[in-house]
């Protein structure tokens, strides 16, 4: 596509770690591949400001929670890019105003507000001496790109991690999309699948379409067709029949939250098979970033969930598939308790029970190895 020409040879170097692109900075403003077009079509969209980027993350073209933190920062940058303050005062006034903005998109994921802690630090450092806004500008837009790398690289290191757990000739449930269309580009319990599958390890997915938008389906079985990774979606509602058959050896998810004690908030359906994989006797793991996890709340009880629209519920297609007027629940996410949780593959090794104790002690390494620099 022509908008590749506007992209500096240091991130063309960084993007032949992966095939997919599901976001990128460009001269004339973020490129996202729009993922409500997919499968049937590869659509980039260019966000010129702040405000199409939020919309970008509410609508869904741009989606999972390290996806969505990528995003945040370089809404950021963005915002910056053009700004014509005049003074600390000013630049502070502005940061706050996309901060409130950005923060206010989707309440559930982590990662877009650790992302926002990080820009929010970087811009802080920015102003600590004399008023310099071109400086400003160039470390927002440096950080936000660092943090896109960083991304990929910790994927990769979770993808290492996690093919540990995969034994040859398996056969893996996974839900929803937590693949590089998620992420900066690898993916998180995709990335682990993608790990074992370079390992040489022959492998079977089946998945799950996940209702109401169908991540699985369209986007989660895009990504493995793409990579020659055999696969079978399956309807939410069978994947316990397919469990009582003997059929599936283990289950990977990804993650959007993670409470200090280890509850995880994911996709809607989530818990269902958590809750199938300890009756089968099946291994459920979660795979995501350290970023992902929130010390600040101390169980799953107390993560916000987002709702979304009734339309997604009962519109297919564009038309209504349910009576007018009746009522319509729609939580994008539900929280699958620690105990359900055989391990949690991490960036920095694998985490089993109890969480809480497992948590703390790798995130007291990681401040200990400075993870700014250091990230797994």
């Amino acid at each position: 596509m022509s908008l590749r020409k506007g992209i500096s040879s240091a991130q063309r170097a960084f993007e032949e770690m992966t095939s997919i692109h599901p976001i990128f900075w460009h001269e004339e403003g973020i490129v996202i591949l729009d993922q409500r077009a997919l499968p049937s079509t590869e659509k980039y969209i260019t966000c010129k400001t702040v405000a199409e980027v939020c919309e970008a993350i509410k609508n869904l073209s741009i989606r999972g929670a390290p996806a969505i933190g990528i995003a945040a920062a370089m809404a950021i940058a963005l915002g910056f890019k053009e700004a014509s303050v005049s003074s600390k005062d000013e630049a502070r006034l502005l940061f706050q105003e996309i901060r409130n903005e950005v923060q206010k998109t989707r309440p559930t994921a982590r990662n877009l507000f650790w992302a926002i802690e990080r820009m929010e630090a970087a811009f802080n450092s920015s102003i600590a001496g004399e008023f310099d806004l071109p400086k400003i500008k160039e470390t927002l837009a440096k950080k936000a790109q660092s943090m896109l790398e960083e991304d990929v690289r910790i994927n990769m290191a979770i993808g290492r991690h996690g093919q540990s757990l995969i034994g040859d000739s398996c056969r893996i449930l996974t839900h929803c999309n937590a693949g590089a269309l998620a992420t900066g580009g690898f993916g998180t319990a995709l990335g682990v699948i993608r790990a074992a599958w370079k390992q040489g390890k022959k492998l079977h997915v089946f998945v799950d379409e996940t209702r109401p938008v169908l991540q699985g389906m369209r986007l989660t079985a895009w990504e493995l067709k793409r990579e020659g990774i055999p696969l079978t979606i399956i309807c939410d509602s069978a994947a316990g029949w397919f469990m009582s058959r003997g059929e599936i050896d283990l289950i990977i998810c990804g993650a959007d939250r993670i409470a200090a004690n280890g509850d995880t908030a994911n996709k809607i359906g989530t818990y269902s098979l958590a809750v199938l994989a300890r009756a089968h006797g099946i291994p459920f793991y979660i795979a995501a970033p350290i970023s992902t996890i929130d010390t600040s709340i101390p169980e799953g009880a107390k993560i916000v969930i987002e709702e979304r629209g009734e339309e997604e519920v009962v519109c297919l297609n564009g038309q209504m598939s349910a009576p007018a007027g009746v009522k319509v629940a729609n939580p994008a996410f539900d929280i699958t308790p620690a105990y359900l949780i055989s391990a949690i593959i991490t960036e920095r090794g694998v985490l089993y029970p109890p969480y809480g104790e497992a948590i703390q002690k790798i995130l007291l390494e990681r401040d200990l190895c400075n993870a700014e620099t250091a990230p797994f």
